[in-house]
């Protein structure tokens, strides 16, 4: 328990504190720091020394004002005056005081948030303990953040982590992370990170020996699903900040969590909040060496399968997919009896160029992939293999890995035009339109196919002699939603892009239709040609009685 000011100094030193949370930018902080200590007689601004301030007695207090950080010179004096054991004594008095609380914790975060106010942290963990143990959300608040600070401007990285461990304070830091509101959840993320980037700090949250203090697993099991939600952000920051912390988080089964949360489906809040972290997650370059050994590939081809599901949540398990197996690496990483499963391929949304290769050279799931696309008498089959196909054509990949071997491209050119002739369309170009002649969620999936197989010259000029397909992607009316504009947007940009590099580009009969490509482009995917209406005065004879 820290000695509390006495009570004829209490309302100088709330002064002190005030100002000095706000300031930069409220010269009165120095008043009251006079009028505390009685310092000096008077404060004069340096013009000639932007965010410096000369005290009369020759002191200088350099702040930096753009960030409204405070520099340690100015916290050391401000503690000299306003010793910190009392500022900390203030908020565990019992006092009364309105607003102190408040004013108090706002004055100690700006003296953390410096290299010297941090510095003292490690003397002070008991009141950091004890702050996140508080029902007052303002001194959690604090202690939340200066554990971050603790960690992240510590110059003894031994001895912040030392704090953590003496005073048991990860444990505690994790019950504010799945009780806490959000601002406070936030905070321990950053502060959770910090700390695994730190080698012994990675070892109190993942132990060498596996039995450490908290189990993140069994955390989630007993935790709402909100909870289980913040836990799951917690390990996809984790999942990012080494190989260590990676692995760790793989032989700890924690990325079953992701698996039990997108399972359950009755709740599309909670299914779309588990991929949203998901979607983070594979963000990482490795993140597909470890996902891609679980089950979690398969569960996010069941969910884009799932006719029931909504939209929204089959869109982002696609995106999710997408950057699993974007890597050149990733179908390497797939176990083998995923490969040769039919229905597995078949319901990729994105695949490797190693993957593509297979697929279209060494089996036949290539072909059940094509026919199926243009196959209207299963909906979602077809939705899901136009996904499929968008991703063979090479569409998730890289720009420049796109195009296939000639043996992989030779196949998926016999492909294109074997099923166009086997159908009543006939040609590519028709079986292309007829995708974008249907429903919302299809023609999406047909603008993909469209995007990725327009860098091949023989579809390019298939696209390119159907005026009704160019009619779609450069029509800004056509959709109504986000990712239908995003969608047709793209594939105008790529027909175009394409077009440009092509001998197709200097021939007189397709010069209309560059010019509506090159006008579509410039509109961006979302503004449309409506005609702008001018407002018209009218002038109307007052009646007369």
């Amino acid at each position: 328990m820290e000695p509390s000011p006495a009570p004829g100094e209490l309302g100088a030193m709330l002064q002190a504190a005030g100002d000095f949370a706000s300031y930069p930018g409220n010269a009165p902080f120095l008043t009251s720091l006079r009028i505390w200590a009685e310092l000096v007689a008077r404060v004069v601004w340096r013009a000639a020394v932007p965010g410096s301030l000369l005290l009369a007695g020759g002191v200088l207090l350099v702040s930096d004002r753009e960030n409204g950080l405070h520099s340690d010179d100015t916290v050391r004096q401000f503690l000299e005056r306003c010793p910190l054991p009392k500022l900390l004594g203030a908020l565990q008095s019992q006092v009364d005081v309105p607003g102190m609380v408040e004013t108090v914790t706002e004055c100690l975060d700006k003296v953390f948030s410096s290299i010297y106010g941090a510095s003292l942290l490690p003397s002070y963990g008991a009141f950091i303990q004890a702050g996140l143990l508080t029902d007052s959300k303002d001194i959690r608040k604090l202690a939340c953040k200066a554990v971050l600070h603790l960690l992240d401007k510590a110059e003894d990285s031994a001895a912040a982590v030392e704090t953590v461990v003496q005073h048991n304070l990860y444990p505690v830091l994790i019950n504010c992370l799945i009780e806490g509101d959000e601002e406070i959840s936030a905070i321990i993320l950053d502060a959770v990170k910090r700390l695994a980037e730190i080698p012994k700090g990675a070892e109190i949250i993942f132990p060498p020996d596996g039995q450490g203090s908290v189990q993140l697993g069994k955390v989630a099991a007993q935790s709402s699903s909100l909870a289980r939600i913040r836990i799951l952000s917690l390990i996809a920051k984790l999942f990012t900040v080494s190989s260590y912390t990676a692995t760790a988080i793989r032989d700890s089964n924690l990325l079953s969590i992701f698996e039990d949360e997108i399972k359950d489906r009755r709740d599309m809040l909670k299914t779309l909040s588990a991929l949203e972290v998901l979607y983070e997650l594979v963000e990482h370059p490795h993140s597909n060496i470890f996902l891609l050994k679980t089950n979690l590939l398969q569960l996010i081809i069941d969910v884009i399968n799932d006719s029931s599901a909504d939209s929204v949540i089959r869109s982002r398990a696609a995106l999710i997919s997408g950057r699993l197996l974007s890597s050149a690496d990733a179908f390497m990483a797939i176990d083998q009896s995923c490969k040769t499963h039919p229905y597995c391929l078949f319901d990729f949304m994105a695949i490797a160029t190693k993957g593509a290769h297979f697929l279209l050279t060494s089996s036949n799931a290539a072909r059940h992939v094509v026919e199926s696309s243009f196959d209207r008498q299963g909906r979602g089959r077809q939705l899901a293999a136009l996904h499929a196909f968008g991703s063979i054509c090479g569409v998730d990949r890289q720009e420049d890995q796109m195009k296939l071997d000639g043996q992989a491209e030779e196949c998926l050119k016999r492909l294109v035009y074997n099923t166009a002739a086997n159908s009543s369309k006939l040609t590519p170009s028709a079986l292309l339109l007829s995708t974008l002649q249907q429903d919302p969620d299809i023609r999406i999936a047909g603008y993909r196919v469209i995007s990725g197989l327009v860098v091949r010259e023989w579809c390019l000029r298939e696209v390119c002699l159907n005026s009704e397909i160019i009619s779609f992607v450069t029509d800004p009316t056509m959709e109504t939603t986000k990712i239908g504009m995003e969608a047709r947007y793209n594939c105008c940009v790529a027909i175009n892009k394409s077009l440009s590099s092509s001998h197709l580009l200097h021939e007189k009969s397709l010069a209309e239709l560059i010019g509506k490509l090159n006008d579509a482009v410039r509109r961006g995917p979302y503004l449309s040609e409506r005609k702008r209406v001018e407002a018209q005065p009218v002038v109307v004879p007052a009646e007369r009685f």
